[in-house]
């Protein structure tokens, strides 16, 4: 069970930090903003309750305005806070007619991913509900779904025992969409090869749309094998892309494989905010015991 704690404490710091060092090191941005706002409502509510978290997100973004935030999130906010619902798209009037396609949804994920990673169900189901608040596109909410799950499959793996693989084929059952399968083939492709860094941003993105930056997440997860040089080749392949968010959502998934005691102390002191993100990851871990049974699961 200490095991279990390890691994949660390490995704979220693991994401905070990667999004703090991205971003220069000198405040954390948007992306861990928000996940703090998820892992809240998780707790909370005891699972996924979308007008919670959508007002959390707005009660968050109104204390700590300066994270960062692109356009459409604040505009979101605003309608909430004056009485739209969470669940109606309301991305779609900025980004008409289908909604974001950018990583928003994916970059704070991650407590969904660790709350529901023994029930791909529901792992699937809050995935695609708690994106809609502010990312209706299927390709923003089908990258946050991906990057969840990537989390989950982390937790379930021992470093020592990763089958790279056997990695990617999950995925690839996992997902529904096309592109995300493409991507998913590309990368067995080039860990294969053992490719060079030029070649796996020309192939996979480091963009912000969700579907060039969570594949090359996941490949930069896949192509190391600690937690330090996981970070380190993110912030390589990102630089000159969305290096914030790939690095954070890298991070979160080399934390939940590798647990927090593989964050180097000397990085992760450093870090924003670090106490409180530890301890809503402890209280995310005491809610997956207490509602594990409920969604599936079992508290061993």
């Amino acid at each position: 069970m200490e095991k279990l704690k390890s691994k949660f404490i390490g995704s979220l710091v693991g994401l905070a930090l990667g999004d703090f060092l991205g971003a220069g090191g000198r405040r954390y941005t948007d992306d861990t903003a928000m996940m703090i706002g998820v892992a809240e409502s998780l707790i909370e509510s005891k699972g996924f309750n979308g007008e919670n978290m959508a007002h959390i997100f707005v009660k968050n973004y109104e204390n700590e305005p300066f994270r960062g935030y692109g356009p459409g999130p604040p505009r979101i906010f605003r309608m909430i806070k004056f009485g739209r619902k969470w669940n109606e798209s309301l991305d779609k009037e900025f980004y008409p007619p289908d909604g974001s396609f950018g990583n928003g949804a994916a970059m704070r994920i991650a407590p969904v991913g660790l709350l529901y990673y023994d029930d791909l169900v529901k792992l699937r189901e809050v995935a695609h509900r708690s994106s809609r608040i502010t990312h209706s596109h299927p390709l923003g909410i089908e990258g946050a779904a991906l990057e969840a799950y990537a989390v989950a499959l982390a937790v379930k793996n021992e470093p020592k025992e990763l089958d790279r693989y056997e990695f990617l084929k999950k995925l690839g059952d996992f997902v529904e969409v096309d592109l995300y399968r493409e991507k998913l083939e590309v990368m067995k492709k080039l860990l294969k090869e053992g490719a060079g860094k030029a070649k796996v941003v020309r192939e996979l993105g480091n963009g912000v749309e969700a579907f060039n930056s969570v594949p090359i997440a996941i490949y930069s997860f896949l192509a190391n094998s600690s937690f330090e040089t996981t970070l380190d080749y993110a912030l390589n392949v990102s630089y000159g892309g969305d290096r914030d968010t790939i690095s954070a959502m890298t991070s979160a998934i080399a934390g939940a494989c590798y647990g927090i005691e593989d964050i180097p102390r000397e990085w992760s002191d450093k870090l924003e905010n670090k106490d409180y993100i530890v301890v809503l990851a402890e209280k995310l871990w005491e809610t997956y015991l207490e509602v594990g049974s409920c969604h599936g699961g079992k508290a061993k």
